[in-house]
């Protein structure tokens, strides 16, 4: 059974859909240190070659033959709060660093110069060919950018850093209003019955559903009841819109669903599961259709101000986003 951790709920920030690029490398021979970034998981291409050697799918340097080590800086799309990293080296079997660390530092005002302040986030680890590296980091400080290092040399399939974006809450006017389930606003998905075909966290990603694939869809369901996901909001507020989107899910999309919601104090993540089942109805069960976004306004209930909410489909399918615009609260 795949490995995982409490971090990967929250959102990577380094991934190439947000912005995120490499903005130097010390070497990247055998294949481009972007590619690292990408969201989808590192494929195998068995017998491809290009000028440089086998094709890889993921940043590889060549084989050190002088002192030092090779590094990558990364610039996020987004500043944030890093609770976690997952160093993958899939493919990669005889050419994986046996190392890796990572350091960050905070430039808002542009990529950092020679006498920027690195502070090392996660130090020397082992790794392993062909397998994923989970570490949590307890670290509350905002990053701009990293700088990966690999000793001495190697490939690293993928750098995943999940984490909370950095939003100054206090700047924002009251009366604005925000999508409080964006994952760019600090919303997590923590649970859900089902995500077979699509990760739960899809919903909440910036921008329309690029495909089928970049959206939430349960399996086929055989038993009573219905599907579910539970999002933490990224700051309390009161919502007065809805959107719910099934781009790309035509034959495959909710006949209807609903929301439920609840201002949470205190508890954990892994109980936020029960505490659902008797939240107030933020909005009651709506008809979807395949393919289109779904706004809603009027059919809002005046609940007040919400932490969290659970999207109910009914019976099973697949949402490419949900949109939750409100004020925030204190």
């Amino acid at each position: 059974m795949k490995e995982t951790a409490t971090f990967q709920k929250y959102i990577n920030l380094a991934d190439a859909r947000l912005g995120s690029e490499v903005i130097f490398v010390t070497d990247d021979w055998f294949a481009d240190a972007n590619r690292m970034l990408q969201p989808e998981a590192a494929v195998w291409r068995e017998g491809v070659f290009d000028d440089n050697g086998k094709w890889m799918d993921g940043w590889e340097s060549r084989r050190k033959r002088c002192e030092g080590y090779d590094s990558a800086v990364v610039r996020l799309g987004v500043p944030g709060v890093i609770k976690g990293v997952n160093i993958d080296t899939a493919h990669f079997t005889g050419n994986f660093p046996p190392s890796a660390s990572l350091e960050a530092c905070f430039s808002p005002d542009g990529d950092p110069d020679s006498s920027a302040e690195w502070n090392e986030i996660l130090p020397a680890v082992n790794l392993q060919g062909n397998s994923e590296h989970l570490h949590a980091i307890d670290d509350e400080r905002p990053w701009t950018h990293l700088r990966f290092n690999i000793f001495p040399d190697g490939g690293v399939a993928r750098l995943r850093v999940h984490g909370l974006p950095h939003k100054n809450w206090s700047a924002i006017d009251p009366s604005e209003e925000i999508d409080l389930a964006a994952s760019l606003n600090g919303a997590r998905a923590l649970a859900c019955s089902d995500e077979h075909f699509g990760t739960m966290s899809n919903i909440l990603n910036p921008g329309r559903g690029i495909n089928m694939g970049d959206g939430w869809e349960t399996a086929r369901r055989r038993t009573p009841g219905n599907d579910w996901v539970i999002v933490a909001l990224g700051h309390p507020g009161e919502i007065n819109r809805i959107v719910v989107d099934t781009l790309h899910f035509k034959g495959n999309y909710p006949d209807s669903c609903s929301i439920q919601a609840a201002y949470v104090n205190g508890g954990t993540d892994d109980q936020i599961e029960t505490q659902s089942l008797f939240w107030k109805e933020l909005l009651p069960s709506q008809k979807l259709e395949m393919h289109q976004e779904h706004a809603f306004a009027d059919q809002i209930n005046a609940i007040g101000p919400i932490t969290h909410v659970r999207l109910n489909i009914f019976p099973d399918g697949g949402v490419s986003r949900l949109r939750l615009f409100g004020k925030v609260t204190d």
